[in-house]
């Protein structure tokens, strides 16, 4: 029975250490390396757990690249994962650019996958163009027609500049402005629509790819279209706000005539508030010339005569005033 038990306890240690053994040192992973051909070490495959590098994200690129007929080294590619690239995307890229006979080194390749960027679909993209679709991007000829234009635009990925270099958005905005003064130098609107690949040969003249991750190919007008008369629009605002203008200094004279007439007004009204007070004055000054003797009463009665004499003269011609002078009458009628 203690025999029974110890062999037991020694099968039981046996079987943890097994389990400890696959678990901790990828055995399978190292079988299938050797049957594959790639030198890598068990002690390399347990520094890789001490490291905290997944063993499988890096042996099977390994793999990969030694049946492509890559020379990339194991350190490198550990390298590259504990610097958060991904492996296995670096390889496929490499063995595309091999068999699209790209030159890439895996320097490159591993530097414009830290940088962010796809290195796979880059390479993929530099052996199938890829077309790039613009939204209408409206411009003004100078006859004030708008002419709104689509483009497609046909570009080839540039490894050389996938580092540092722009992306689509760069592009599309190029050749937008690109567009937009094509068809802004153009005096007539219909020269636009008769040529629209006037548009895409100017475009391309002016090297809008560089600084970019890309090479344009192609830029072909896609769709062609007229948009509004911003030429007659303008010139219907302008005409408003000179309307406006015109209005706003009118209405300012005015108020200033009539703020003229009515000091003019108040001037007479002055005047006149002057010339009662003066007339006022007139009894007060002949009572004293009467007391001083400096008048006489027949002085005084002359002055009455007068004065009746001018308030008749006014009462007659305010009645026969609004029947006018008829010249034709021999003189005495007129006196009558």
């Amino acid at each position: 029975m203690p025999i029974d038990l110890t062999l037991i306890i020694v099968l039981a240690l046996i079987l943890i250490a097994l389990i400890v053994l696959f678990t901790f040192v990828p055995v399978m992973l190292w079988i299938s390396a050797l049957a594959a051909g790639v030198k890598v070490g068990i002690f390399q495959l347990v520094g890789m757990r001490l490291r905290r590098v997944i063993p499988a994200r890096v042996v099977n690129p390994m793999i990969k690249a030694e049946k492509a007929g890559l020379d990339v080294e194991l350190n490198k590619l550990e390298g590259h994962y504990l610097a958060g690239g991904n492996v296995d995307r670096v390889i496929n890229a490499l063995i595309a650019a091999q068999r699209a006979n790209i030159e890439l080194s895996f320097e490159r390749c591993a530097a414009i996958d830290l940088a962010g960027r796809n290195v796979l679909e880059a390479v993929q993209m530099s052996v199938n163009p890829k077309v790039i679709e613009t939204p209408f991007i409206a411009g003004v000829a100078m006859d004030g027609i708008e002419v709104k234009a689509k483009a497609r635009i046909t570009v080839r990925a540039n490894i050389d500049r996938l580092v540092g270099g722009a992306g689509e958005d760069t592009v599309i905005a190029r050749v937008g402005e690109g567009i937009v003064s094509t068809i802004g130098s153009s005096n007539d609107h219909k020269k636009v629509l008769e040529n629209p690949d006037s548009i895409s040969q100017t475009v391309l003249k002016k090297g809008l790819d560089a600084g970019t991750a890309f090479e344009i190919l192609s830029i072909d007008i896609a769709d062609i279209d007229i948009g509004k008369n911003i030429g007659a629009g303008l010139q219907t605002d302008q005409a408003d706000a000179d309307k406006k203008i015109a209005q706003a200094k009118a209405e300012e004279r005015r108020a200033m005539a009539v703020a003229h007439e009515q000091e003019m007004k108040a001037r007479v009204e002055e005047m006149r508030a002057k010339v009662v007070e003066a007339e006022a004055e007139v009894p007060l000054a002949m009572s004293e010339a009467l007391k001083s003797g400096n008048l006489g009463v027949m002085d005084y009665m002359n002055i009455q005569n007068v004065n009746a004499d001018t308030d008749m003269r006014k009462s007659i011609g305010d009645e026969t005033g609004h029947k006018g002078d008829d010249y034709s009458a021999p003189d005495t009628d007129r006196r009558k």
